[in-house]
């Protein structure tokens, strides 16, 4: 029987003033998604697959192919990310309604030790990525 290495999760929190149901929104809705993260034809339905679309980089076609996994309306929605041939990881992005608003966590787990840079890479782009969310739905109707 052979063990399989430990995997390392990504975890980025960010409080922000808006209402569950609008991060919501702008979390599920592929037009609005294209606005803070990247192209899509996501559907929040599970077992949909879809792809993130992004400009290429060298050694990434710009290419994220995913399936939905969970869809919990206002509470979490997970998908299966998978780029260039690499095993998958899972994204799970969970809202929690907070007096100010709604606290956001992003996990994106299965992280091999070996996949040091890809680890980096998720780090970087998430912290955008919510970022840009934030500003987002800020002026969101």
């Amino acid at each position: 029987m052979t063990e399989s290495a430990p995997t390392r999760s990504l975890v980025i929190e960010r409080e922000m003033p808006h209402t569950p149901e609008k991060v919501w929104r702008a979390l599920t809705e592929g037009p609005l998604i294209a606005q803070w993260m990247m192209e899509n034809d996501f559907q929040p339905v599970v077992g949909h697959s879809f792809t993130f679309r992004a400009t290429p980089a060298p050694n990434w076609n710009g290419i994220v192919d995913c399936e939905v996994l969970l869809v919990e309306p206002h509470r979490s929605l997970s998908y299966r990310w998978g780029v260039g041939g690499l095993e998958p990881w899972v994204v799970t992005l969970t809202l929690t309604p907070t007096p100010a608003g709604t606290h956001l966590r992003m996990e994106q787990s299965g992280f091999r030790p070996d996949q040091t840079a890809a680890f980096k890479g998720a780090q970087y782009g998430w912290q955008k990525f919510i970022g840009n969310l934030d500003r987002f739905v800020e002026g969101m109707d």
